[in-house]
C-alpha cells in the first residue's frame, strides 16, 4: 500500500490491499516478490542457477550504514534483473527490487550498524502482453471510494482465464493475452488477463508512465493469477500497462559487506 494514500483508506481497504499487486516501483517503494507481505517478501531459499551469462555484482560501503550496488555483463537480452540480500550468506534473502533492463545501479540506504549483508543478482525473462493504456479520472480517493467494496485489489487465478500447456523457458507463445483494465475509482484499477504458461514462477505487471520511455516492474504476483488491482502512485494514473510471465536465470556471484558505527546524530 503506498504510504501517501494509507492514512485516507480504512483499515479493511488497507487489509485488502496487502494481499493486491499495489507493489512499489524503483526509487518509489520497497519492492516485493511473489509472496505478497506489504514491506518486501522473501525469495526462495534455493532458486536455480539458471542458464546464460552470469552479472558480476560490486558492493561499495558508501557512508557507514549505506551500501551502493552496481554491477556489469549478464545476459543482455534478459527482460530485467530482481535485486535480493540477507544478513546470513545461506539467507533467506529478501527482494530489494525488481528492475528493468538498464537498470545496473541501486543504493541500499540507511541499514542497521554493525551487521553483515550479502547481496545477489538474478536475471528474470519472459514474455509480455500486448499493453494497454489506461487514463484514470482527476483526484483522489472520495469517501464512497474509501467505504466501497476493496474484494477486486486481492490476486486471483479464474480457471476461465487459463489455458496453461505453454513453456516460457522453451521460448513458447506464452504470452498473456487479453489484457483489460477495468477502472474502479480515481486511484483503482483492475487487470484481468488469460494466462497461456505451464512453467512461469510469476507475472510481473509493467508500467510505462506518461513521458516515460521504459517499462519498470510495480507490481510482482504468484504463478498462475490471472486478475489484481492496483492502487495508483500519481505519476501511473495516465501510463501503459502490461504484464509478463517470467523465469528466474542465472544468479551473480554474492558479495558480502560489514557497516560500520552510525553518526554521531543519527545515535
Amino acid at each position: 500500500m503506498r504510504p501517501e494514500i494509507r492514512a485516507a483508506v480504512p483499515a479493511v481497504v488497507l487489509a485488502l490491499a496487502a494481499a493486491a499487486c499495489s507493489t512499489q516501483p524503483p526509487a518509489e517503494r520497497p519492492a516485493r516478490g511473489p509472496a505478497t507481505s506489504p514491506g518486501g517478501a522473501a525469495a526462495p531459499e534455493e532458486p536455480r542457477t539458471g542458464d546464460g551469462a552470469v552479472a558480476t555484482l560490486r558492493a561499495v560501503l558508501t557512508t557507514p550504514t549505506d551500501i551502493d550496488l552496481s554491477w556489469r555483463g549478464g545476459d543482455p537480452g534478459a527482460s530485467g534483473h530482481v535485486l535480493e540480500f540477507a544478513t546470513d550468506e545461506a539467507g533467506p534473502y529478501t527482494v530489494l527490487q525488481y528492475l528493468p533492463p538498464g537498470v545496473t545501479t541501486y543504493r541500499h540506504p540507511d541499514l542497521m550498524p554493525r551487521t553483515a549483508f550479502f547481496y545477489r543478482l538474478r536475471t528474470f525473462d519472459g514474455p509480455a502482453s500486448a499493453p494497454v493504456d489506461v487514463a484514470l479520472p482527476p483526484g483522489e480517493l472520495t469517501t464512497e471510494d474509501q467505504e466501497s467494496d476493496h474484494d477486486w485489489l486481492a490476486p486471483r487465478s479464474d480457471p476461465g482465464r487459463s489455458t496453461t500447456g505453454r513453456s516460457v523457458r522453451d521460448g513458447g507463445p506464452a504470452a498473456p493475452s487479453g489484457l483489460k483494465a477495468e477502472v474502479k475509482h480515481a486511484n483503482g484499477i483492475l487487470f484481468t488477463w488469460t494466462d497461456h504458461a505451464s512453467d512461469e514462477e510469476g507475472f510481473l505487471l509493467e508500467a510505462r508512465t506518461r513521458g516515460g520511455s521504459a517499462y519498470a516492474p510495480v507490481a510482482v504476483l504468484d504463478p498462475d493469477i490471472n486478475s489484481c488491482g492496483l492502487i495508483t502512485l500519481p505519476t501511473e494514473k495516465r501510463a501503459s500497462y502490461r504484464v509478463r510471465a517470467f523465469t528466474y536465470g542465472a544468479r551473480s556471484n554474492v558479495p558480502r559487506l560489514t557497516t560500520g558505527e552510525p553518526a554521531a546524530d543519527q545515535r
